[in-house]
């Protein structure tokens, strides 16, 4: 086995940027319409093309013709025919909706028990969990994990409304009222959800002085991409991130988010179960999302890099299906040895890097490009000037 090229697909959503995957890749922008993804894995939404010696083909197709020799005996032992996560670059011009994702668990339980009665919901695709890490290639913001109630209890309670005091009141109660907090916004009656959204906004202008400040412009921002949604309100309960490139965040099992705009690298276990919780048009289940979420605070959301080896970092973080390195070259050091086993796959994302297995031909990866490497391909090296990240499956 060797090294080959991986082309990924790129999804459009309306929240997606005109810019950003184009610029990356060398193509012409602004494109036609908004490109929100770029897909690097095997997902059956949108499996990668590797071109090999026998010409272009599905990376789920050739994982599923020989699973061992692509994953290696132990990943295709644990995980099956599949590749166990999925790669991502995010570009992000507008804010993505409220969500969260269940546990392995609950997802296994939830999927079976929908599969078996017709008439239950659709609230899952698949049977697998959906942790996953986002890594920031431009200054990136997003909701991540609730903060201090007493804090998100101080902020709506400045703006003053008499109709959101049983909120107020509930997140005053500590931890324990985050669930009731929640419900109550997210159950609020719609016909009476624009009236509030409004005097939400009405309430927050015109504080710049206030400590809260940021958090009112937010409301403001939302507001102005869903004018009735109670998500507006939902969003005041979570931690603003603001990550400068190289920073990352952790969105483990029941954490809420939201990304709001920028770029980066993503990473999850290759799941498309998602539960929305507002800002969106799509359907909200409330009653499966507060089954789904955990009510804990979190009080740093920015994840630390590691450094394993000279130019090469990593995070941590506590899932069997994936882990992601950044190495960077300067030109001084050679070849240099990329970690990980299994399965990998390599993007570029800046300057000009090659990809080698043992003595087979290199496989450029220039900024927006990747390539793929089975289990097969033994120890791997990366050569040039650039930045470049690697997903792999932990030994």
């Amino acid at each position: 086995m060797s090294v080959y090229p991986l082309a990924g697909a790129v999804r459009s959503y309306a929240w997606g940027s005109r810019t950003a995957l184009a610029t990356l890749q060398g193509r012409p922008a602004p494109t036609d319409h908004p490109e929100a993804e770029l897909w690097l894995g095997a997902h059956p939404g949108d499996p990668s093309t590797v071109t090999g010696p026998t010409g272009p083909v599905s990376l789920a197709a050739l994982i599923a013709d020989d699973p061992k020799a692509q994953l290696g005996a132990d990943v295709a032992s644990e995980f099956g025919a599949r590749l166990p996560y999925l790669m991502k670059v995010l570009a992000a011009a507008e804010p993505l909706s409220l969500q969260a994702h269940p546990d392995a668990d609950y997802a296994r339980a939830a999927f079976a028990a929908q599969e078996a009665d017709p008439s239950a919901p659709k609230n899952y695709t698949d049977a697998y969990h959906k942790p996953e890490m986002l890594v920031a290639l431009t200054p990136f913001e997003a909701l991540c994990g609730f903060r201090a109630p007493d804090v998100s209890a101080a902020v709506l309670a400045e703006l003053d409304l008499p109709q959101l005091a049983p909120v107020v009141a509930a997140l005053r109660t500590g931890v324990g009222g985050l669930r009731d907090a929640v419900r109550t916004l997210l159950t609020w009656p719609p016909a009476d959800r624009p009236g509030l959204v409004r005097a939400v906004v009405s309430a927050a202008g015109g504080r710049p002085a206030s400590p809260y400040a940021h958090s009112f412009v937010l409301a403001s921002d939302l507001a102005a991409h869903y004018p009735d949604d109670p998500g507006v309100l939902v969003a005041l309960l979570l931690n603003q991130a603001r990550l400068a490139p190289g920073e990352a965040i952790w969105m483990p099992a029941g954490n809420l988010h939201a990304y709001l705009n920028g770029t980066g690298v993503e990473i999850m276990a290759a799941s498309d179960n998602v539960l929305r919780g507002g800002l969106t048009p799509k359907r909200v289940d409330v009653d499966e999302l507060l089954r789904v979420l955990r009510f804990e605070v979190l009080d740093d959301p920015i994840l630390p890099a590691t450094e394993v080896a000279p130019g090469i970092v990593t995070w941590q973080v506590p899932v069997r299906e994936f882990v992601l390195y950044r190495i960077t070259l300067d030109g001084t050091r050679g070849p240099t040895a990329v970690p990980g086993e299994g399965p990998r796959i390599v993007l570029g994302v800046e300057g000009d890097v090659f990809v080698a297995a043992g003595h087979g031909t290199p496989v450029e990866v220039s900024p927006g490009a990747a390539a793929y490497a089975p289990d097969d391909a033994g120890p791997l090296t990366v050569a040039g000037v650039g930045t470049v990240f690697v997903a792999a499956v932990p030994r």
